[in-house]
């Protein structure tokens, strides 16, 4: 297994997130106005906070494969605002009708819900011209796996799993794969892009990086059912005991609280032991992996 000692220069979290911030910041920056209540919206819904976890994922994957953080802005960014996309439409009365987000109203209670739908859109948009504009000396794989992540082979794919599952049993295949799909497909492509930006799609480390963020984006997902039953409201921004009211399928109720813990530490070892091939260069993501899974909030 990879040791995760801490190491004071591997803060990656801190660091990453920071130069998150900074991209994404100008990122509107940058953008000419338009429509003034959509560029409002936008803003509010990229630039309320967040753990910003795919893009340190993103920077920590890049960096171990030898990428200059430069190189790393453009895909950090862009794999955030699909998140922040998914997170304003998943945020609907339509789909899982919640009010509060990172400690604030959702952007439809601020806004409104057409307005939180276009800006959705227009946050997917954005973030391919942002790779786009980047121009990645792998751009074309690049956009394969944003695409492919955030459509109907991945993330959306998830979300219609979510809503149909709703009120029905589910055994725990269906639900890892449906978990798979709705979290740990944004997950591993922020791996993956942060590994293309350094090396070509066969080289065998990006194997490895593909087995480490499989088994870290299905652990992050039991983690927050498992928040999502024993954590802290005010910690989250967000209520507590979602899931449950809509009778959504979640690991706890498969497998009890202690039976979901174990499953998700079970996972962080699988990650630890994919990024052997890296060595050392593998500590930071070692770091992020545990981090992510041992969260309480």
């Amino acid at each position: 297994m990879v040791s995760v000692e801490p190491l004071a220069e591997r803060d990656i979290i801190t660091t990453a997130r920071a130069r998150t911030e900074h991209v994404l910041a100008r990122v509107f920056e940058r953008a000419t106005p338009v429509a003034g209540e959509l560029d409002a919206a936008m803003r509010y819904g990229v630039l309320g906070g967040g753990k910003r976890l795919r893009p340190v994922l993103v920077y920590a994957a890049g960096r171990a494969l030898g990428a200059e953080d430069t190189a790393l802005d453009a895909p950090a960014a862009a794999i955030e605002l699909i998140h922040a996309y998914s997170l304003i439409h998943d945020d609907l009365p339509a789909m899982d009708d919640d009010d509060m987000r990172r400690g604030r109203p959702t952007v439809h209670r601020v806004y409104n819900e057409a307005m939180a739908i276009l800006t959705g859109d227009a946050l997917q948009t954005l973030a391919f011209e942002v790779l786009a504009e980047a121009r990645p000396p792998r751009l074309g794989a690049m956009v394969g796996v944003l695409a492919h992540a955030s459509g109907r082979d991945g993330m959306a794919a998830g979300q219609a799993l979510d809503l149909c599952a709703v009120g029905g049993q589910l055994d725990v295949d269906a639900l890892a794969t449906m978990h798979r799909y709705k979290t740990g497909a944004l997950i591993r492509a922020a791996v993956r892009l942060g590994a293309l930006v350094a090396v070509d799609e066969d080289d065998p480390r990006v194997a490895a990086l593909d087995a480490y963020a499989a088994a870290i984006g299905l652990a992050f997902q039991i983690q927050d059912d498992i928040l999502d039953v024993a954590g802290d409201a005010a910690t989250l921004g967000k209520a507590t005991g979602a899931d449950a009211a809509r009778a959504k399928p979640t690991y706890p109720a498969l497998l009890g609280l202690e039976g979901a813990r174990a499953k998700a530490h079970g996972l962080l070892d699988e990650a630890l032991d994919a990024l052997a091939p890296l060595g050392e260069r593998a500590f930071p993501l070692a770091d992020l992996a545990r981090h992510m899974i041992d969260r309480d909030h």
